[in-house]
Formats: C-alpha cells, structure tokens, sequence
C-alpha cells in the first residue's frame, strides 16, 4: 500500500493511473485488476522517489521519463515527434566509428523506438545494426560503422541509404585529433569541439609513417536538398555569439547528464594531463595507441592550455580524414603548415559524404601525436554527443507537422470530398489557393480537415502542415505564438510584449523559408469579428483577423467554418464545398466501424442514422453509449422512444447565447441527454465532473482543476474514483485524451450540459466551483511560472465569464483569481490588460472588504505599478500616497508594510527624476530597517542598492560605488555567488564602473554575470538578455574607441526596486534596464485572513 503523499503527487500518481493504466471494467477478474493495480503502484515507486528528490534539489539537471530513463529537460525544444510507422519516416542518420562514441549518443536519446516495440525491418541483404529513436524533434537513426576502409564504409552507407530512403542528413559524430600550432586558429585545446562542413580526404602510406598521397576535397552535398540547407543556415547561425553561447550552455548540462551514467566513464581529465609536446620528442607510445605512458619529452607552453575548465568550447573548422590514426607529429606538422588543417580524425566521414550529405562533429582528444589516452577519448565523445544533441535542437526540421489531434482511424465515407481537396495544388505556380469546408456544427468538417492533413503528410511529406484554431482571438493568437515558437522563427523574443507575433508569423510563411506548406484554419465561425470588446484589449489585434493570413503561391489554406459567409470570403470566393449530412451508405460505414460488430442489421442501423440526423458527432456518441454499455442497437432505439420528449423541448428552445444553439439540432441534445442520464445514474462523481469541465475552455483541461475540486468536498473520492469517473467520460465519448495529460471536451457537449445545469438551477454551484479550483491552481505572475500561467490562462478567462450570483467566499476567491491573473498580465507588458482586472479587483475588494484592508491595498499597489509602467506618474504618486498614508494609519510609520510602499513612493520620485526627494525617503526606509531587521537583512539591502542606484543618477559615482559593492559582498555572502539578487548587484555595480569611466573593469565584471545569468536563469531571461546587451553596447564602444565617459542621461543605469515582506511575493529586484527605468514593487499573496480558500 502506498502512504498518502502530497498534492502534486496525487495529481501525478492520477495521470499514470488514467492515461498509463484502463480501469479494467466490471466484467474483468477482481484478482486480476488488484494485480495490474499492485504492478502499476510498484512502476510508480521510482517516479515518487525521483519526484521527492527533485523536492530536496538532488536532480537539478535531469528529468524523469516514467519508464527508468533519465532525460534533460526539453522545455525550450520543439515538439517531440511520434515513433515512425516505417523506415521512410527518419530523416537524419548518427554515424560513429567507435562502441563508446555510439554509447554516448545512445545515452542522449529522448526516446527509443525500439524499446518495448518490435525493431523496424531491414531491407534484404542489409548487413548494418541500428538504434531507433528520437532527439529533440527529430526521428534518430543511429549506426556504429567501423573504420573498415572507404569502399566498404561506401557499401555499408549505400546500404544504410537503401534501408532509410528518406535520409537527407548524416551527423558523424565522434573524437578526432588537432594540430594546436595553425597560425590561424591557436585557441583549441582538449575538450574543445569542432564542427565542419568539408573534408579533406588523405591516403597515408603505412610503411613510411612520413608521406602521404592527398586526395581532393570530398563534394558539397549542400546544395541538393532543403533539409541539408537548414542544417547548413543553423550552422551559419550558430557561428553568432550569442547563438554559440546559447548552444554552450546546452552542451555543458548534456555533458552532465551523461557523467551520470557511471559505465560510461566520462569524466573531465583535467589540465594535469593535457600537455603538448615538441613535435622532435618521440613518444614511448608510438604504434602503442590508446594506452597512457609515462611521456616526459620538453612540453610547448600555451596560454589556453593553463585553463582548467571543463566547459568545451565550439570551433568552426576543416577536418581532414585519414585511413588511419595519425601519431607521427612531424606529419602533423606537415599537413598544418600546408593545408592550414585543424582536425584529423579516422575515417569518419569518408565514404558516408560521398553518398550522403554530413556534418561531422567531432571532440578533441589528443595532438595527434603519440600520446594517446583513453580518459580523453571518452570525455571527448560526450562533448561530441552531446554538442550532436545541441545542434539537432537547433535545427529546424525540412517539414513540421503541428497538428494538435491523433489521425482518426475509423474515418469513413467522404469520397467526393476528400478527392476533391486531393486535387489541390499545395504549392501553386501563380497565387495561392484557398478553400472553405462549411456546414453545420457536429457535421464531421474537423474530421476531413484531420483526415486531409494525415494524407498530405503520408502523399508529399516535404509539405509542413500548420493547424490554427480560430474559435475566438486567445486561441488563434495562441496557435501563431505556437507556430513562431515551433519553427524558431528569426526575430521571435516570447518574453518580449512589443513582439507583433501575427504580423511575424504571415512574413515568415509568405517568405519562401518554410517551403511548400497547409495551414488549416479550424471553427472560424466568428473569425471575421475578432475586433472589438474585451477581446482587442488583451491582445491588441486592432485589425481583421485576416488580414492575418499569409498570401502567396507556395501555401494552400483550408478553412472549416459554420458561417457560409466567413467561408466565402476567407477562400477570397474561389473555392466554398458545403459538408453536409451523411448519406446512408457513409453512415452505415461509420456506425459499423465504431461498433466492431459483425451481426449488425442494416435497416437499424438506417433507422439510428435518420433519428440521430446523419450527423457524425452524434453517431460516435451513439455508437459509444451502446459499445459501452453491451446493449443492443433495437435496444438503444427504444431507449431514444422512452426519453423524455418535454426535456428535450425545454432543453431545444429558447435562450440561445450563441449562433451554435440555433444550429444544434435535437439529434445532438437527445443523444447527450440520454448518455448524460447514463453517466449520472452510472457514476454521480463522474456527472459532477463533466459539469465542472463544461465551465473550462474546452481544451487542454488540467487534472489538477479535478483533483482540486475533489479536495473542496467534504468527502474526498481519492484518485482511484477521480480515475474511473474519467474513463467512464472518456468511454462515452465527452472528454478525450490531450497532450500532457490534459483533457478535452467536446464544445457541444459543454453547451447541452450548461443547459441541463441552467433547468436544473446547479449552474452557479459548479461555475463557482470551477472558479475555486482554477484560483487555487493559477499561481502568481513570477517568471518561473509563466508557462504555468500561460497554460492555464484561457481557463481564467473561461471562469471569468460567468456573471451569476456568487457567494462571498468565491467572490473573494474571483477578486484573488482577477490580482493573481493582472500580475502575470503586468509582466508580460500588458499593462492595460493588467490595469482592468485590477480594477475589478479593487473594487470587490473595496466593496467586501473595506479600501484600508491589506487586501485592497495589495491590488492598489499593483494598480499604481501598471500606471508606473504607462508613464502615468501623477496617478501612480497619488495610489502610493493613499496606501502608504493607509498602512501608516493602520501600523505605523516604522511598521514593515509601510515601509515597502514608501519605497515603491521613493521609485516614483526617481522615476520623475525628484533625485533629492528619491534619496531622502530611501534613506528614511534603510535606516528604519536597519533597525528593525539589521544591516545584513535582505529587505535592508534592497533600499542600499536603490541608494546606490538613486547616486549613480546624480553623478556620486564614488557613493554610489561603496553602497553597490557593500551590497554585492553582503548578498555574495548570505545568498551565494550565483543567486539571482547577488548577480542584480554585479550588473549595477558594473554599470557604476562603467560610468567612471572603468569600462575595461565594467566588461570584465558584466561578463561574469552574463555567464552566470546564463547558468542560473537561461538565456532567454530578460535579465540575461538584458545585461547581454549592455555588454555588447560597451564591447562595441571599447573597440571602436569611443570615450568611455557618458553623459548621465545615455548612461545605463540600474532600476531601483523593493521588494515585498515575507508574507507577500518578494518583489523584482533592483533590475538594471538598458534605459535606466525603475520598476515599482508589485504585491502577491493576500494576507491569509481574507484569503480565499
């Protein structure tokens, strides 16, 4: 039996039972379901122990795939791809020439094909062994091929070709040597990585070590496929800087999950044993290779050779390929002086480029001298492997398929249809071609759209495919900012809010980089009215959605919609095809694939088609209900004569909220209020949890708003009832399986069951339900949780909408839910957005509350941030004004909640550039807390490095200098050197230097905490990105020799900032911004009296 553990591990242990694990049904063995549930409890023990070790900090680095795998954290990669149905479906190919070289790759993979599922086919006489998996988005093909010479390795690739048809890239992957004395390149040394494009091929004679016969540059294969042009413009741009640093930092935390496999043995052998030796010294290891002697020839100093750093460093470079291991040192030499060669390695590439296109990624293990050793060649094949996995993360692949649903193997009937939308030209010579898919809702228009899309995939699979849902603005802004994170388009920043993510996601399909491609723009009823209202404050679209749409000749739109009119007009009135009801045959088709029965009588089936309308959606419900319920399809009919037809009326007229009432037909209603009736007399938890759901967006529902709910009840069901009331709604088709352990719902089985709600008066019940579970589960806006609040942001919205009578409990919980939600706006830059929930946050509270409650006051304060951050000082002053005069009412003038907002008032003075004013009231607050919470407390140091920000504003540089180091040493001290508050103080403290005119000093002290940021936040951060801009403003103003003294006002100066008591969100630290602005404090938790539960 396993104890009771914590919430998220109920909701963890919940997600392996539902989608891991059916709940076996009724008629199964009682002896046999305690068994699989008693397997499934011990298959869970590891993953509860791992979860409890990520709670102590004892895997930082790594992840936990729930089958005995560790992984690297993915979070920033693109989609994972699904495992192949045959061999054509792997387009890039892992060559290595060494065991341990493919061991290290192996250990990398994200996922293996080939466990648990039987191993792909091999065509006839194929002789080669392969590994199946996946990297990042990419499907992995990975051979060991030794080094057996250039015409059987040309035999053994022709092969490999044969077996992979669809291969357009090979990455040879493995250790190589270097030649450290190339005048231009004397930076790499030992664990350093160099990646190349070309080769140059050598014959050596084996009886004179000392001659060789040079060959000529292997062929540029670039030039005959798109996905090696990728592969080639992500090497381009991986030569950048900031790229290469990005791709660094990948490196280094592989390299770390790999020194976790102990069998691997590939740890850093440190500087004790790189050593280069004078080309005239004769190592005792000659024709000894791979075996480490006691050498002691004279040594050739080099600076880079004093470095003991463990971090590889990347180098664009030619390698030349050799038939066998170069020792002979005064060969090496040679070569160097005449080719200006950098890198030899075995027969790595040779006979694979002649066939294939390559990027050879190779990791330095020895000088190519005599002195081998195999510490180096090990760690030298983990930096290979792992700078392999950074790269393929990087690497964009020739066709992306982003569709968001499973292909729906019981699809059936729709020929003339289908046929139609397979004669469309997808990549036109003359303009781009549209067309529409209209009818009624439930008609089966998505399920052609999907069916289409699997079959341009399976026909032209060069062809990327991109799905748009258009229900409302969120989700088709949310599918844009999808396809510009997916396709790593140029020019995309997620953290930036002045990014126009539509306007950059049109130029970038209409440019002829993503190549020939389908975009399916799905239940665009109202997607010609996306402007106006609350819609067009949230996401600023100001414009008609489509004018949105890409035009140009290498695209095909298809369009799904219910409006006949939206149809003609988004296919620009070329090509509308009406969906309409099913014929009998195409019905019969689908019922008799939906319910794998062979003794089904055609005239009922006929009879079920006409009471239900031919309508697709109600027939696969139909067909569930009766499959789920071992009943017969005579049976089901008599149970739709005995319904209640007076339910059905009330249920069918009046009060419509939207277009989709008119269009759903009785057939629909009946169906659901039938399976609704089911369900509830079945499972009266699984009733409740469909109205729940039917309060959500009806995609991507988090168990964790289920679990929550089950925990406000006075009983709770526990995670084996939650799990079996789920696979009751998903046997009778009202909920489905999403991505990441998510659920969705139908939308018209939302509507029918809101209806029942409204006749039977439980609609503000569950809608405050709904409320309570999404308010608890909405964390606040920090950076560490915006994917969480992006995830769950279109709930919010959802729960947001309901306007009925709401207890005082969960109008509390709406008021924390609207403070919560304008925080995670605010730092987003939606301050608009942020200053109209706070408002209503306000005024609930105001109303409930009181305006002095700390409540109220909280709200306010994050109200007078978003007036900040619009440059609407006056009513920013006049806020603080009001909630510092409040706390000092209610605490005092020295209490802790005081002095956060005098200081957030202090901001404001600094903010309008009242520097005297700024300066006396910050120094009121540090000396306060000083005395109250000690010189070395954190709050304290807060108001110093504000301080030292308010002098370095007024030019008291030396001032300024003493606080900001005094604070960086104390923070250093108490912190550690690489929290993110100490790396805050080396930015400002870098900032005050380089106004001093210290710019070499500044450089070097920005450096460190850019590297640092990079480590600790990622460099994506907008303190990273920040303060890597400053640095590369001061790099170009050293090189270019400009004066290194500034005006005050073009100076980069250090935000001021305060942050929150102990009871409240800390407040963002004092950030430096590259144009010197301050950000105010904003508030989080409540104060726990009036929080609500």
């Amino acid at each position: 039996m396993v104890k009771k553990v914590g919430r998220e591990m109920r909701i963890s242990v919940l997600a392996d039972l539902l989608f891991g694990l059916k709940i076996c049904d009724g008629a199964l063995e009682d002896r046999w379901f305690e068994s699989k549930i008693a397997q499934e409890l011990d298959r869970l023990d590891p993953i509860l122990s791992h979860f409890f070790e990520l709670q102590q900090g004892k895997v930082p680095e790594s992840g936990y795939d729930g089958h005995g795998q560790t992984i690297v954290d993915q979070s920033d990669t693109l989609q994972t791809p699904t495992r192949p149905a045959n061999r054509r479906g792997f387009e890039v190919a892992i060559i290595c020439t060494l065991p341990f070289e493919a061991d290290a790759v192996e250990a990398l993979f994200n996922h293996y094909w080939d466990n648990n599922r039987p191993p792909y086919d091999k065509a006839p006489g194929n002789p080669n062994a392969y590994s199946t998996g996946a990297i990042s988005c990419h499907n992995i093909v990975l051979t060991y091929i030794p080094a057996i010479g250039k015409v059987n390795r040309t035999i053994v690739t022709t092969n490999y070709q044969t077996n992979f048809p669809n291969i357009k890239l090979v990455v040879v992957v493995g250790i190589c040597s270097i030649i450290l004395i190339n005048p231009k390149d004397n930076k790499i040394i030992l664990n350093n990585i160099i990646i190349s494009k070309d080769i140059i091929q050598y014959s050596f004679r084996r009886e004179i070590p000392a001659q060789f016969i040079q060959k000529d540059t292997l062929p540029n294969l670039f030039d005959r496929h798109r996905t090696e042009m990728c592969a080639l413009l992500a090497l381009m741009t991986l030569k950048k800087p900031q790229a290469r640093q990005k791709l660094e930092v990948k490196i280094t935390s592989f390299i770390n999950v790999l020194q976790g496999t102990l069998e691997l043995a590939t740890e850093y052998p440190s500087t004790t044993h790189n050593r280069l030796f004078k080309a005239t010294y004769h190592h005792i290891t000659y024709r000894m290779s791979y075996k480490e002697y006691s050498c002691s020839g004279e040594l050739i100093s080099h600076r880079h050779l004093k470095h003991d750093s463990p971090l590889p460093a990347i180098h664009f470079s030619l390698i030349t390929s050799s038939n066998t291991v170069m020792k002979d040192s005064g060969t090496r030499d040679n070569i160097a002086r005449k080719q200006g060669i950098v890198g030899f390695e075995m027969e790595g590439a040779v006979g694979v480029w002649d066939v294939l296109p390559c990027v050879v990624i190779k990791g330095v293990c020895d000088y190519a001298d005599g002195h081998k050793m195999k510490a180096w060649q090990r760690y030298a094949a983990a930096t290979a492997a792992a700078c392999m996995k950074a790269f393929l993360e990087h690497l964009i692949p020739s066709s992306l398929v982003l569709v968001p649903y499973p292909r729906n193997e019981s699809f059936v009937g729709r020929a003339a249809i289908m046929q139609e939308l397979e004669q469309l030209p997808l990549n036109s010579i003359t303009s781009q071609r549209r067309v529409s898919l209209f009818g009624l809702g439930g008609i089966g228009k998505t399920q052609i759209a999907l069916e289409y899309a699997y079959r341009v995939k399976g026909n032209w699979p060069d062809v990327s495919i991109f799905w748009v849902h258009a229900a409302n603005a969120q989700l088709f802004y949310q599918s844009y900012t999808s396809i510009a994170f997916e396709c790593r388009i140029p020019d995309y920043d997620a953290d930036d809010p002045k990014t126009d993510v539509l306007l950059l996601v049109k130029r970038w399909l209409e440019s002829k980089d993503p190549g020939s491609w389908l975009m399916i723009i799905d239940d665009a009823d109202y997607v010609l009215n996306f402007v106006g209202g609350a819609v067009a404050d949230m996401f600023s679209l100001g414009k008609n959605t489509d004018c949105y749409l890409p035009e140009c000749a290498h695209g095909l739109i298809l369009v799904t919609t219910r409006d006949q009119e939206a149809a003609l007009k988004l296919a620009k009135g070329t090509q509308s095809i009406e969906v309409s009801k099913m014929d009998n045959n195409d019905s019969d088709q689908l019922l008799r694939a939906a319910l794998e029965a062979s003794d089904l009588k055609s005239d009922e089936l006929s009879e079920l088609s006409s009471r239900l309308e031919y309508l697709p959606v109600a027939l696969t419900q139909a067909a569930s209900f009766i499959k789920e319920n071992s009943i017969t399809v005579s049976r089901y009919l008599e149970s739709l004569d005995m319904n209640s037809q007076h339910l059905i009326n009330l249920l069918s007229q009046g009060s419509e909220t939207s277009p989709t009432d008119s269009e759903m037909t009785r057939a629909v209603i009946e169906r659901w209020i039938r399976s609704f009736e089911h369900i509830r007399f079945q499972n009266a938890f699984a009733g409740e949890l469909l109205s729940l759901m039917s309060f959500f967006d009806q995609q991507a529902i988090p168990i964790e708003f289920l679990v929550s709910y089950d925990e406000q009840q006075e009983e709770s069901r526990g995670e084996m009832q939650l799990a079996e009331a789920l696979d009751l709604l998903k046997a009778c088709s009202g909920i489905t399986e999403g991505r990441g352990y998510n659920l969705n719902v139908h939308p018209l089985v939302q509507l029918v069951t809101r209806k029942w709600l409204d006749r039977c008066e439980t609609t503000g019940r569950f809608a405050g339900s709904a409320l309570l579970a999404v308010s608890q589960a909405f964390p606040y806006g920090r950076y560490e949780n915006w994917a969480r609040c992006r995830e769950y942001l279109l709930h919010v919205y959802a729960v947001l909408e309901y306007e009925g009578s709401l207890p005082r409990n969960e109008k509390l919980c709406r008021a924390t839910l609207l403070h919560r939600t304008g925080a995670y706006l605010y730092h987003q830059g939606k301050w608009r957005d942020a200053e109209r929930l706070q408002l209503e946050a306000i005024e609930t509270r105001r109303v409930m509350l009181g305006e002095e409650d700390p409540d109220t006051l909280a709200s306010m304060n994050n109200l007078a941030s978003t007036y900040w951050d619009q440059g609407r000082w006056k009513e920013a002053e006049e806020l603080e004004v009001r909630i510092a005069d409040a706390h000092k009412a209610t605490f005092g003038a020295d209490h802790l909640e005081t002095l956060v907002n005098m200081s957030n008032l202090a901001t404001t003075y600094w903010g309008q550039g009242q520097w005297k004013e700024a300066e006396e009231l910050q120094v009121q607050v540090m000396e306060a807390r000083k005395v109250q919470l000690g010189a070395d407390h954190l709050d304290t140091l807060t108001c110093m490095s504000n301080l030292a920000s308010i002098y370095n504003s007024q030019g008291r540089r030396k001032e300024a200098e003493e606080l900001a180091a005094q604070v960086m040493d104390a923070r250093k001290a108490n912190l550690g050197p690489d929290h993110p508050d100490t790396l805050n103080s080396m930015s400002n403290l870098a900032a005050i230097w380089e106004g001093q005119g210290r710019l070499d000093e500044a450089i070097d002290l920005m450096g460190q905490c850019v590297q640092l940021r990079q480590e600790v936040l990622g460099s994506n951060h907008p303190c990273t990105v920040s303060s890597l801009s400053v640095l590369h403003e001061w790099e170009a103003q050293y090189l270019n020799e400009t004066s290194v003294l500034e005006s005050t006002d073009a100076e980069p100066e250090p935000a001021i900032q305060d942050e929150e008591p102990t009871d409240a969100e800390p407040a963002i630290q004092d950030e430096e911004l590259t144009d010197g602005a301050p950000e105010p404090a904003i508030r989080d938790e409540e104060s726990t009296s009036n929080l609500a539960t």
